[in-house]
């Protein structure tokens, strides 16, 4: 059994980084997509929800106000 010389354990480590580096590389371009299509979708929700909040306003418009004194039977 040959005991490996610094340079090649370096040499191994270095290869074993780059590896390394590349995983990370393809994770962080997974992970990005995954960021970017969360983003649609809450742009998307917050659009729906200003949507509803709009409708909503104009319906409550539509109501009849309160009065102040009871409607009832005297």
């Amino acid at each position: 059994m040959s005991v490996a010389s610094p340079i090649d354990q370096i040499a191994e480590r270095v290869e074993r980084l780059l590896v390394r580096h590349e995983e990370l590389q393809r994770t962080n371009v997974l992970l990005q997509e995954q960021v970017d299509a969360l983003a649609r979708e809450r742009d998307a929700l917050k659009s729906r929800l200003a949507a509803a909040r709009t409708r909503i306003e104009a319906m409550l418009e539509k109501l009849p106000a309160d009065d102040a004194t009871p409607q009832g039977p005297a």
